[in-house]
């Protein structure tokens, strides 16, 4: 099974910054202008799953809530030690998780849509 997470946004460019250049991850595939939508593909190269993001002309109605989160496991301490030190330097706001297994199991910020990312301790080897 492969996996997919679409999302329309009204901040594409800030949606890509933020996922490459704080979270780490690499643009798989973007596009323009197909059926008056423009859109990227982010993930890590040779995984079954990826994060659409598009933005048209239409209007983004995000409906989440605090609990409404992405969740990544960085594997490797490095990597988890280069997200935390680009959340620092981008003085991106840590906020509290109102489930406490998150504060305990990593942080959690937001991201340029306002919705909430988690990068987790747990997976580190």
């Amino acid at each position: 099974m492969e996996f997919r997470n679409a999302r329309h946004t009204d901040n594409l460019k800030l949606i890509e910054e933020f996922y490459t250049n704080i979270i780490g991850l690499k643009v798989l595939f973007s596009f323009e202008n197909h059926n008056n939508y423009n859109g990227v593909f982010i993930g890590k190269e040779g995984h079954n799953w990826h994060l659409e993001f598009t933005a048209s002309n239409i209007k983004a109605e995000h409906k989440f809530d605090i609990e409404d989160v992405l969740v990544f496991y960085p594997t490797e301490r490095d990597e988890y030690d280069k997200i935390v030190g680009q959340i620092e330097t981008n003085n991106i706001e840590k906020i509290k998780s109102r489930n406490p297994f998150w504060n305990d199991n990593g942080i959690m910020i937001q991201d340029p849509d306002g919705f909430g990312v988690i990068v987790s301790n747990l997976k580190i080897k």
